[in-house]
């Protein structure tokens, strides 16, 4: 079984102008939500070995408060890939079957419209919770959200579209 944990950066700022896309730090909702979402994370028994996550500023900060908040027993493998920001959902699932197997639970840190359309592409169909889960996934994926899909596979090369479950779909607080 693999899980594949899709975190949205945190609300960022474009309070500074000065600030190319790559630069916007998260603004003060940002802030408090990437420690909700860690918070979240432990509470949904999130345990990633590695870490995949876009090197942009806002998804740095995202999980530099994040990770702290999910009490982990060890520091997963962390990899900032330049191919991961702003990437489309084929480039990030291109990036997830080079991951090797020994990591059975993965997370991914990028942007949308991205992360949205490649939780939609990967999530298949389930009984009745799964499809209440989908339908709230479909509806929005704002920053701070995570989405939990799993596989029943033993490789990541084997993830494609609808071969996962969405198990969990959590949204930081209004």
């Amino acid at each position: 079984m693999l899980t594949l944990t899709l975190l949205r950066h945190a609300k960022s700022s474009w309070d500074n102008p000065g600030h190319d896309d790559f630069s916007r730090p998260l603004n003060a909702r940002g802030l408090q939500a990437a420690p909700e979402a860690g918070r979240a994370l432990r509470e949904l028994a999130i345990v990633p070995t590695l870490v995949l996550c876009s090197p942009a500023q806002r998804t740095r900060e995202t999980l530099e408060l994040a990770l702290p908040q999910m009490h982990l027993g060890s520091v997963p493998r962390i990899v900032f890939d330049d191919k991961l920001y702003l990437a489309p959902p084929a480039q990030m699932l291109d990036q997830l079957r080079d991951v090797d197997a020994q990591h059975a639970s993965v997370l991914l840190i990028g942007h949308n419209p991205g992360m949205h359309n490649l939780a939609e592409a990967l999530a298949g169909p389930g009984g009745p919770s799964t499809q209440a889960l989908n339908e709230r996934l479909a509806e929005k994926f704002p920053t701070g959200a995570i989405a939990v899909l799993t596989f029943n596979k033993k490789s990541w090369r084997d993830a494609g579209p609808r071969t996962g479950r969405l198990t969990a779909f959590w949204t930081p607080k209004k």
